[in-house]
């Protein structure tokens, strides 16, 4: 049905407590649904876009004004490159507007169109924002139609109808699917792009791939490891017998009880080994739980790059770009498992470490360098324990 109705609505929100949002459609035409969440980074929205970390997730903008500088084939983050495996929609306080940065080669609404990501604009994205701060990330369904034609009872039943991201092993689909090696480096303003990795690398490395960003394997090259990427499914006997130097555990979407289900068996047998291990979000997520800790829904998730985190080793204050929506329950972290970093917003745990093993893991993303490198000496930290074990 049409009723209620603005003039001119092109695009529409509905959640699953019968709310609906009217406004302007952009990108691409049709449906999606998912988990409505908000993010509140000045910039980076096409790294964010494509991080898979926000697979079945919809991302509401808190910053008014988005696509600035348009967007490039260069900064997309996740591997595979399909909108399937990244965020499902787009919520915007304004139109995005057109682009105005030499790097840039496409404005944002041709390329979400172009994606199939669906876009909605001029809506009160703080409104949105306060009532997912109170009442927790709602289920919902985004929609874009040029004619304005929507069914807005049959939205919001398919808002409550969906099962949510709780027990969703979404990592087996932004995993990538057999085995590969990556050898591009850190964005540098000498080489006006991407570097390549060092033809002589120091360390072998081993990234299970949960969903990884191109930007973790870029860090890790830039330290001097020789990246093979592999499947989230792989056995800790393949990874072992590829005799890396350390191993590290991917970010990526969904539950991390459900991924755990068969993750966890193979990361207890990778700390076991002696090698060292660096886990990144999901991948901490999914190491405390192979040590024994547990993981919970949190009621909105940290998703920005403006987070402040302590490193409790150094006493340090970094400021990180956070995106996940479950949580280390610190009070469950047995011995001898301790915490690391610790979240200043809310007191949530943010990182750990093993008393007596080189593994460690951090809850944010230290490649996304917010700070802008606050974090990067988490991939130093992570080579040091290589040398160490050599």
């Amino acid at each position: 049905m049409t009723r209620d109705l603005l003039p001119g609505v092109t695009g529409v929100l509905a959640l699953a407590d019968g709310t609906v949002l009217q406004g302007i459609g952009v990108g691409a035409v049709g449906e999606a649904v998912g988990e409505v969440c908000f993010n509140t980074a000045m910039t980076g929205y096409q790294e964010i876009l494509t991080d898979p970390s926000y697979m079945a997730q919809i991302v509401a903008f808190t910053f008014p004004h988005v696509g600035n500088v348009g967007v490039n084939v260069e900064d997309i983050e996740q591997m595979s490159g399909s909108a399937q495996t990244a965020a499902r929609g787009a919520i915007f306080r304004d139109v995005p507007t057109p682009p105005a940065n030499w790097r840039a080669d496409s404005d944002l609404e041709t390329w979400m169109r172009r994606r199939g990501v669906i876009g909605l604009a001029g809506v009160d994205t703080r409104a949105l924002t306060r009532s997912i701060r109170e009442h927790g990330m709602p289920h919902g369904v985004i929609a874009h139609d040029p004619e304005g034609r929507f069914d807005l009872d049959a939205l919001v039943a398919q808002a409550r109808a969906w099962s949510g991201l709780e027990g969703l092993d979404l990592a087996k689909d932004a995993s990538c699917l057999q085995p590969f090696v990556y050898d591009e480096g850190l964005w540098s303003w000498e080489g006006g792009g991407y570097a390549k990795a060092d033809a002589r690398p120091k360390y072998e490395v081993v990234v299970v791939d949960y969903g990884v960003k191109r930007n973790i394997l870029r860090a890790l090259t830039s330290v001097g490891a020789r990246v093979t990427v592999v499947p989230a499914r792989t056995s800790a006997e393949d990874i072992l017998a590829r005799n890396p130097d350390g191993v590290l555990l991917s970010n990526g979407p969904g539950d991390p009880a459900a991924t755990g289900e068969y993750a966890a068996p193979e990361i207890r047998k990778l700390v076991e080994s002696g090698k060292p291990v660096f886990g990144i979000c999901l991948g901490h997520q999914m190491l405390a739980r192979a040590l024994g800790a547990k993981t919970v829904k949190m009621e909105q998730g940290h998703h920005g790059a403006n987070h402040p985190v302590k490193d409790l080793t150094t006493g340090k204050v970094e400021i990180v770009s956070m995106n996940h929506g479950f949580t280390v329950d610190r009070d469950s972290l047995p011995e001898p498992v301790v915490e690391t970093h610790v979240s200043l917003f809310d007191g949530t745990n943010a990182g750990l470490a093993l008393k007596d093993r080189p593994v460690f893991s951090v809850q944010h993303h230290p490649e996304a360098s917010p700070g802008p490198t606050d974090s990067l000496y988490l991939f130093e930290r992570f080579a040091g324990l290589m040398d160490s074990a050599k």
